[in-house]
């Protein structure tokens, strides 16, 4: 008797399975390995850099109808947002520590937004069906972070370092005061993207130091000092030292989404 060459369901159940497994695999270590990708949630690298960001007072156009709205997403990351109170009272802004905030009037949540519009509305009023903002919200930059450079040469000064922030320099209460005399917190357990100032053994003269801090630093051994290009509204090195090199994740590549705004990092 001869044998049907057919497979049964289970069999070719294993085979995707196996296919799956071993492309995981192969994705994981690339991202491990090579490159991985990475979000930039705020401004603290304009205008190298862009985070979560808005346009005010932008108006709807054709290409912010579905279906055309989508395709509009996919290319530029932009999509139109207005917000209306939905009862009188004051707006509320609490940020997520990602480039957005919650904002809320009353009990109500009334959506997120990117901080920098955010910021303008807390506190203000608004009557019921007023609208509280209008306009356009686009995602900010991402990135590719080469993960294999550094293991071939020592980090260069100029370079944009992506590093993590676990346990990093915690101030006695944890907080610090920006640029524009708010207070705030380095987020643990995140990454930051700053741009390498000084590497191991290099001096250093702050273009635009801080107020009782040192306008002029020394990298120890190991140590490395990170600027945001955007000095006005970053969290860095000036306020919190250097950073050590174990805390490193890898070099700022490239730009691969909104796809309007590929280019390389320099």
């Amino acid at each position: 008797m001869q044998m049907s060459d057919k497979k049964s369901w289970q069999k070719y159940g294993r085979e995707w399975l196996d296919t799956l497994v071993v492309a995981f695999s192969v994705a994981f270590a690339f991202r491990a390995y090579f490159y991985e990708p990475f979000n930039i949630p705020t401004a603290s690298m304009q205008p190298t850099l862009y985070g979560h960001h808005s346009m005010e007072g932008t108006e709807k156009t054709l290409w912010d109808s579905f279906p055309l709205s989508v395709l509009k997403w996919i290319w530029t990351g932009e999509h139109r947002v207005e917000i209306k109170a939905p009862v009188s009272g004051t707006v509320r802004a609490v940020p997520d520590g990602g480039g957005y905030a919650a904002v809320s009037i009353g009990l109500f949540d009334i959506g997120k937004l990117p901080v920098d519009a955010a910021q303008t509305l807390a506190g203000r009023f608004f009557r019921k069906g007023e609208s509280v903002w209008k306009g356009t919200v686009k995602k900010g930059d991402f990135i590719f972070v080469n993960r294999w450079l550094w293991n071939f040469r020592r980090p260069r000064a100029g370079e944009v370092m992506i590093f993590s922030t676990a346990a990093l320099a915690p101030s006695p209460d944890g907080m610090y005061t920006g640029p524009d005399g708010g207070r705030y917190m380095v987020q643990q357990n995140t990454h930051y993207i700053k741009r390498m100032k000084a590497v191991p053994g290099q001096k250093y003269r702050l273009e635009h130091p801080v107020p009782g801090r040192p306008a002029e630093v020394e990298m120890g051994e190991d140590e490395y000092f990170a600027c945001g290009d955007n000095f006005m509204n970053s969290l860095d090195s000036r306020y919190w030292g250097a950073v050590p090199g174990e805390k490193l994740r890898g070099v700022a590549s490239f730009v691969f989404w909104p796809f309007s705004e590929w280019r390389w990092i320099k």
